[in-house]
């Protein structure tokens, strides 16, 4: 069966797969993997780049050794621990504290003689520990404005908090966790990353979006014809946008894991690798929340509204009919034939 067939039969209910009966699964998966992103955002915790910490940073090009690179350092700054990487094919990166100017040139000499470069193949710069506690304020106030226009968009598109809800908490799970694996790997958080988190945020928003959409539009028709427990209507609206979420998010995948795995371990592009880390775990869990978590969430916070009770109610009592009926009319069937063989 392939992917098209499969996509079809999901959306005619002809197959279904039972996403929000199961949700007590998805939810301890999910909190599992937040609590454990949560741990590692405390130990070994995040490690932020010069642009959010301040330091001083030297750019060399010529060489790629990264042992010449740290020695050299350590020769002017003894007992220094530099954060060392290479940047492209042909350069290093390193980072260190912030260092007075005499130490800035001392450095700059060191690392020219230690990987035996011009000393104009070495630039430096240093970034003051306000203006990096600054960019970090800024990266929180963009992330706090994020939410509270997505939260009220949300809610006036829909016309409903508990969407708005259920879709807030899809993103901080997805936020937490992507934070979680870089915590993880030890990538160094830059500004491109914090683009990378809003990038990912907005697709995982997107495809909740769709999903709802649909769920809206399955929940509607239910309320209108009683045939369907709001639980029944959102899971097929899950099943009918499933396939259509695992075409994007690979598609999506693809160029990402690329420049993450191709141009990062094999060309040495190493700048590359904050943003397409971000953007490879985020549209991973994007995908998952959207599917296993926001839907059933949002079927959790509106079960105990009135109107869903009594659409539930209803729904039961009318499957409930039709399965008597169905019973007597069998019965009777093979009454007629019983009748039929004694005659």
């Amino acid at each position: 069966m392939g992917m098209a067939d499969l996509g079809n039969r999901l959306y005619t209910g002809e197959s279904s797969f039972d996403f929000v009966g199961r949700r007590k699964l998805w939810f301890l998966i999910a909190l599992v993997c937040v609590a454990l992103s949560a741990v590692l955002l405390v130990k070994p915790g995040l490690n932020f780049g010069i642009e959010f910490e301040g330091g001083s940073q030297f750019r060399v090009t010529g060489s790629t050794d990264q042992q010449a690179a740290r020695e050299a350092v350590d020769s002017v700054l003894p007992g220094a621990v530099p954060e060392v990487t290479q940047v492209g094919g042909d350069g290093v990166r390193v980072q260190t504290e912030t260092v007075s100017t005499a130490e800035l040139d001392e450095i700059r000499q060191a690392l020219a003689t230690g990987l035996d470069v011009p000393l104009e193949d070495v630039t430096s710069s240093t970034v003051g520990p306000s203006w990096g506690q600054d960019v970090t304020n800024q990266a929180l106030l963009a992330l706090v404005i994020f939410f509270v226009l997505v939260s009220v968009i949300m809610a006036l598109y829909f016309r409903t908090w508990t969407m708005a809800l259920a879709s807030m908490v899809a993103l901080v799970h997805d936020l937490v966790i992507t934070a979680g694996v870089y915590a993880l790997i030890g990538f160094e958080v830059t500004p491109a990353t914090v683009i990378g988190f809003l990038t990912i945020l907005g697709y995982s928003l997107y495809d909740t979006v769709v999903v709802f959409d649909k769920v809206r539009e399955n929940t509607t028709e239910a309320f209108d014809r009683r045939d369907r427990t709001f639980a029944q209507a959102a899971n097929l609206a899950v099943n009918q946008t499933v396939v259509r979420s695992v075409n994007t998010t690979v598609v999506a995948l693809l160029p990402v894991a690329a420049i993450l795995f191709i141009g990062d371990l094999l060309l040495g592009a190493g700048t590359l690798r904050d943003i397409s880390l971000a953007l490879f775990v985020g549209t991973l869990v994007g995908a998952y929340s959207s599917i296993f978590v926001a839907t059933p969430l949002l079927v959790v916070l509106r079960s105990r509204e009135a109107g869903v009770r009594a659409l539930d109610a209803a729904a039961r009592e009318r499957s409930a009919a039709v399965g008597s009926s169905g019973a007597t009319a069998a019965g009777s069937t093979a009454a007629d034939g019983a009748h039929g063989g004694t005659a």
